[in-house]
């Protein structure tokens, strides 16, 4: 006698009961979090106008606002979130309320000083003082033309001293230095040299010129070798990390090939950090170009036009918007116009710095698939 096994029927279609998915019930929609954050503004704009109520409008903190807001909206987003979503829900609002309120807190003061240098510093950016020097110049007029000149020629030598060596100094310790005790030095020293105060810089090169020029020595290859001091340390490390995170297997495949270990280098390594060690170099640039204690004690002042980097004291635009912020005369606004005009200046030059170099690293990096 044989058992027959028959199957079991399929459930009708219409019994399997599908889980209910709602989309809105117990989730704030998309629009909520701006519009808490409208309101919260709101409200920070309104306590902040009425406190103050009767004076100058140009009073108004904007930035204080835009905090006080953030705070009343991550309040907000976190008790609201809680009634009408969950804990977890409203734990995870927060803390992404708080990463982007601690970014806008991060670029206010970014911001604050662009907006305060461009307003400011346009009321003399004008063809008289990117073609005027100060020579005879007292009270208003006058440019700082000799000022422009003197830090395009100085931070140049700088950056002529400071990059081949710098980016040298990283290749032997990404290369050929790992392990090696003088790699070991040498990257203690370069840590200390990022610490030096811009002052100490400018006092080492000016009593190495007093001892072998004489005392009172000051020339424009002064600055850019006290600026170098500052700079080498920077172009260094930056170029190290970017050295260290070239694949080995792009090495690898070039020894396999039979290249000698320089030509990697030059022809491998480096074009495919060249991206990244320009944005360093740039970094350095930056940092450098607006130092005026040291350019203070080896380049001095001077009213007048000066292009030879061997002979005579330069200006520098750090030291002529210092000098006309510090030492004003009569009218006191031509001369802060002029230091406001002098930063702004600087700040266009490292910009547009930083564009050639995006430029250039975008020309020479490698291309993949053709592109």
């Amino acid at each position: 006698m044989t058992a027959t096994l028959t199957p079991s029927p399929a459930p009708a279609p219409s019994s399997i009961v599908a889980p209910v998915h709602t989309t809105s019930a117990g989730h704030l929609p998309k629009w909520a979090p701006w519009a808490l954050l409208l309101v919260a503004f709101v409200i920070s704009a309104t306590i902040f106008a009425f406190m103050n109520a009767g004076g100058d409008p140009a009073d108004f903190n904007i930035a204080l606002t835009l905090v006080v807001g953030l705070v009343f909206y991550m309040v907000l987003i976190f008790v609201i979130s809680t009634v009408v979503e969950s804990r977890r829900h409203a734990i995870d609002r927060l803390m992404t309320a708080l990463v982007s309120g601690a970014f806008v807190v991060a670029l206010l003061p970014l911001i604050s000083l662009l907006y305060t240098v461009v307003v400011n510093g346009l009321m003399r950016f004008d063809g008289e003082f990117f073609s005027f020097s100060m020579r005879n110049i007292v009270g208003e007029g006058g440019g700082a033309v000799h000022a422009i000149w003197g830090t395009l020629l100085i931070t140049l030598g700088a950056t002529i001293i400071s990059v081949p060596i710098g980016l040298m100094t990283s290749i032997y310790l990404v290369e050929y230095g790992e392990g090696r005790r003088l790699a070991r030095g040498i990257t203690f020293l370069v840590d200390v040299m990022t610490g030096i105060p811009s002052i100490v810089a400018g006092l080492f090169i000016y009593s190495v010129f007093a001892l072998i020029v004489g005392p009172g020595t000051r020339m424009g290859i002064m600055g850019s070798l006290a600026l170098s001091v500052l700079m080498i340390p920077v172009v260094v490390r930056g170029s190290e990390e970017l050295l260290r995170i070239v694949p080995n297997e792009l090495r690898e495949a070039a020894y396999a090939l039979g290249v000698p270990k320089w030509l990697t280098i030059i022809k491998v390594v480096l074009p495919t950090a060249i991206a990244g060690i320009l944005t360093s170099i740039m970094l350095a640039i930056s940092r450098v170009i607006g130092e005026t204690a040291p350019l203070l004690l080896t380049v001095g002042v001077v009213q007048g036009m000066n292009l030879n980097m061997f002979g005579g004291q330069m200006a520098t635009l750090p030291v002529f918007s210092y000098m006309q912020a510090k030492y004003p005369g009569i009218p006191v606004d031509a001369y802060l116009d002029r230091a406001w005009a002098a930063a702004l200046t600087l700040i266009v030059i490292v910009m547009v710095l930083n564009l050639v170099a995006r430029i250039i690293a975008k020309v020479f990096a490698p291309k993949i698939n053709g592109r």
